[in-house]
Parts: structure tokens; sequence; C-alpha cells
């Protein structure tokens, strides 16, 4: 990698850009810095993926660095670990979380391990983007939140944006890292927050704070947890999506609850999940994936372990169910400005 003083967000002048846009601009900085970047993924290419997330990479970098591939993600991961292994840095996208299953295989047994297998002598410098979650109607098949799985493996980290500002932050510094990141882009939030309210008019990010993002280089250190807004009553532990509808649902109640951005699951920045728990004495958890060995369960357990003659109520959670993916009943499996409002009462009932 090519190392720079990275430039001072204080000085840098920035603009409001949605979370497509400044993935594309992360991307876009990071390949011109580093010539061995490069990108692969169904779409990528010409059309630009999908979420155009790539759109105009190809036409400035060229055919050899960005790059369509087959529809076959164990085919795509295998290959990023290949490059990864002769010093290429791949930035590999799977066009939909719901389809890296097939990669897993490639992902736990040998990016996960190269690292350790090879006593150092090799890494996996590859970031794998891929949309996650829900909230747009895209069912079973296209709404999936697979993080946990993710987090339960050795030598992955799991990052997780809920801004543009940090999706390019956090996207340049995966980019920069030696081991394999995961980065998942709440597809719901790629054009602007979401309250949760689903029928009230679409918002963007140009007026939200999050949508202001500095021009250039900038990369916000993986592991490091953001406080969304200081309080006292309880803590609210979220990701993605899950951010902008807490904060919706804890204003409309006039709760002053502090809550927490993780930003990245592993490495996960326990030291401040603590200090706001031992300050407020409760916590309420937030994540829409399933909720049987969510990551809502590790952190509930990491909180009772670390936080325990602190708590002055059980650690509640408010996750999706144990089901697929409902097309139809999408906003009674999303968790939904009722169910966290439901979960924040019998926290302060007492």
């Amino acid at each position: 990698m090519i190392e720079e003083e990275p430039v001072s967000l204080h000085d840098a002048p920035s603009r409001p850009l949605n979370m497509i846009e400044a993935i594309n601009e992360a991307l876009d900085i990071m390949m011109a810095r580093d010539p061995d970047i490069v990108i692969m993924g169904e779409d990528v290419g010409y059309f630009g993926g999908v979420f155009r997330a790539t759109a105009g990479l190809q036409s400035k970098f060229g055919k050899n660095r960005v790059f369509d591939s087959p529809i076959n993600e164990c085919g795509i991961i295998g290959a990023a670990v290949g490059m990864a292994a002769y010093g290429l840095r791949p930035v590999p996208e799977i066009q939909f979380a719901d389809y890296i299953y097939p990669g897993l295989d490639q992902l736990v047994s040998e990016a996960a391990r190269l690292r350790y297998r090879s006593a150092g002598e090799f890494t996996a410098p590859i970031t794998i983007r891929s949309p996650f979650g829900g909230g747009i109607f895209g069912g079973q098949t296209h709404s999936q939140s697979p993080e946990a799985l993710f987090t339960h493996v050795a030598g992955l980290k799991t990052v997780i944006p809920a801004t543009p500002h940090d999706a390019k932050g956090l996207l340049i510094a995966a980019i920069e890292d030696n081991d394999p990141v995961i980065f998942f882009e709440p597809k719901r939030i790629y054009n602007g927050p979401f309250d949760g309210y689903y029928d009230n008019p679409s918002k963007t990010w140009k007026s939200h704070p999050g949508g202001k993002v500095p021009e250039g280089y900038y990369k916000i250190p993986l592991g490091k947890a953001r406080v969304v807004r200081e309080g006292s009553a309880l803590t609210v532990l979220a990701y993605g999506t899950m951010i902008h509808v807490a904060e919706a649902v804890l204003a409309e109640k006039g709760v002053d609850a502090e809550i927490i951005d993780l930003r990245t699951l592993v490495p996960l920045d326990i030291e401040t999940v603590q200090a706001s728990v031992e300050k407020t004495g409760k916590c309420l958890v937030i994540h829409e994936a399933t909720r049987t060995s969510g990551f809502g369960a590790e952190l509930s357990a990491l909180v009772q372990e670390r936080c325990f003659y602190h708590l002055e109520a059980p650690v509640e959670r408010v996750t999706g169910f144990d089901t697929p993916y409902p097309h139809s009943l999408e906003w009674a499996y999303f968790p939904g400005p009722v169910r966290i409002g439901e979960a924040v009462d019998r926290l302060l009932k007492d």
C-alpha cells in the first residue's frame, strides 16, 4: 500500500453524498493510490453494479482492474484468495448478501486461516463488499442479514456502516487492512436514512449530518464505535439501518438514551459499550437479523459478563424473527418503532 498522511477531516471540504456515492468515491480513491487493488463481481464492470456502486471505475482504471465475473460466488471468493496470496488487494462484490453462502468455505477455510496456517508468510487483504438487510420488499432471497455467521469465524473482520461519512472512511480502512474484511452495506439506507415509519415519505442524506462526506482520503479505524447521542436513561446498541430507527423512536418518546453505533462487530469496541452500560444501568440491543444466535446474543452475554453489578434490568433484544424474511409481512418482521418502543417501555417501567 502507498502510505500517506490522511487528510484532516477538519480541513477537508465536505459535501452531501448518498452511501452509494461515498462507497464509489472510496473505491476510486483507493484504486488511484494503489495499483494492486482490483474489483470484481457480477456486473461490476461496464454496468457499474446492480446498485451502481462501481459505476465509472472500469472506464477509468481499465478492464484488468475492474471486471465482471461469472455468477459463481465460490469462484469469486476463491479467485480473490489466490490474488491476495500473490500480492494483490482484491475488493470483490457479492451482489446480495443472501448469495454469499456458496463462498463461505473459501472465506472460512482459506481467507480467514491464510495468515495463521502460513505462519504469517501469506496474508489475505480482501474486502468483500455486499448489500444486506431488508426494508425493500426483497423477500427471503434479497433481505437477509447474515453478519453473525462471520463474527463467529476467527480471522474475519465484520464492518457495517450507518452513514455515508462512515461508509467511505470504514471502507478505506477495510481495504488497507491486511486481513479479510466482510463489509456489509445496509441497502435500505443507500439513498437516505430510514426511521422505520415505512408509510412516511422517503428522506435523502442531503440534510443529515452523516451525509456530509469530506473530500479526499480519510479513514475511520476498525474497532472504534461511534456515540450517536449521549444519554443516561439506557444504552442502545445497534448498527446499520437500526441506528436511524432507534434514533427516531427514542426522539419521539422523549427518552434520554445513549445510542452507540458499533460500526464494526469484529473487532468490537467493548470498552465504549461497557462504559455506557455502567453509566446507564440498562441496555437495549437492536438488529434486523434473526434472533437465535444473532450478534445481539453475543452483545447481551458480554454486557452481562462485564456490567452485571451495574445492570438495573435484564438486557432487552429487539430483532428479526426466526423465520425466512417474509415478503408480504415485511413490516411485521422488521424491528420497527412499535416493537422498539415496547422494549424501551419495559426497560424504563421501574
